[in-house]
């Protein structure tokens, strides 16, 4: 189990650094999660009984270790090559037709999900481990934000701290209504024409790509729908509904350059699309290899292909028979 937990962090690490900032995110949340566990420890004698003390002590040894090395590494790596300011906000809510906001939200969702399972593992109550842990992907993205306030570079990104809030919220609240995740929040990507005629933007090959160029890139609401109708259903456990977002077009941030390095860019016309298909919940396939179990868990949060119909800004109906 907590190699498995450890095996989630890398995966999602590998979805939120979008470029060399977003190592931040990683930093803050190893942080994150070594002070929250440190308190829940030390204060949460209601349920000192049920917590397997090996294993919470391992982890917060592990995570010690992780926050002294991470927490040089965040000054040094980041903040240390730019000046200081006053702290102030900076609005970028008009950027790349909201994608990085949506991906905020997802960063969140699944870092809540972390916080949550890790302190789940020693034997932390349900209850504290959703204050505790699942708090983990608003507070410190948010902590992110803050000190991204106090740099003259960029910004504190209002639309950034709300979309971290609702990506938190979204675990947070189902957990405490259904105890499980009935709405999931996904991600996947397909290659897209853009991102060669701006490779320092959008990636130079396709790991790069999968993390930079949002054309690519689509985020899901995915709905349990056997969850929502109960255990006597006959709709197969696995299947889902999804809605997704994604946009493309897009070369530059707001609005799209018309060369690059003296090269001629064509004129791609920026647009929102909305999806309608099915998904499989990988989490809710049961098997009886401890081995494969853990690698469907791992990659639940990737969207499976499925054919898929498409709404657009440009007012068109697209369909494809699979969709990535």
């Amino acid at each position: 189990m907590f190699y498995k937990i450890i095996f989630n962090i890398v995966l999602y690490i590998q979805l939120i650094l979008k470029g060399k900032s977003h190592i931040r995110y990683f930093i803050v949340l190893l942080i994150a999660i070594f002070v929250i566990e440190n308190i829940n420890a030390q204060n949460d004698s209601s349920s000192v009984v049920q917590v397997n003390k090996k294993q919470l002590n391992g982890v917060i040894i592990t995570e010690s270790f992780l926050y002294t090395s991470t927490m040089t590494g965040l000054y040094f790596l980041w903040y240390a090559d730019y000046p200081q300011s006053s702290f102030h906000f900076f609005n970028d809510n008009n950027e790349w037709l909201l994608m990085d906001k949506v991906g905020h939200a997802s960063t969140a969702y699944h870092i809540s999900k972390i916080g949550y399972d890790l302190l789940r593992w020693p034997g932390v109550s349900k209850k504290k481990s959703i204050l505790y842990g699942s708090t983990i992907g608003f507070f410190y993205l948010s902590t992110v934000e803050i000190l991204d306030g106090f740099s003259s570079e960029w910004g504190a990104s209002t639309g950034d701290i709300i979309a971290n809030t609702l990506g938190s919220v979204a675990f947070i609240g189902q957990q405490f209504a259904w105890d499980e995740q009935r709405l999931s929040l996904k991600y996947s990507f397909h290659k897209s024409d853009y991102a060669k005629y701006r490779p320092n933007v959008l990636g130079s090959n396709f790991q790069e790509r999968m993390l930079k160029d949002y054309n690519g890139q689509t985020y899901w609401l995915s709905a349990n729908i056997h969850s929502f109708l109960g255990k006597d259903s006959k709709w197969p456990k696995c299947l889902n509904i999804a809605l997704g977002y994604g946009a493309e077009g897009m070369i530059g941030a707001i609005t799209n350059p018309s060369e690059v390095n003296g090269e001629p860019i064509p004129d791609f016309s920026r647009y929102n699309q909305y999806f309608l298909t099915f998904d499989i919940d990988l989490t809710r396939i049961e098997t009886k290899s401890k081995a494969l179990n853990m690698f469907l868990d791992v990659f639940g949060f990737v969207k499976i292909p499925f054919p898929t119909l498409e709404y657009n800004s440009k007012n068109e109906f697209e369909f494809y028979w699979l969709y990535f």
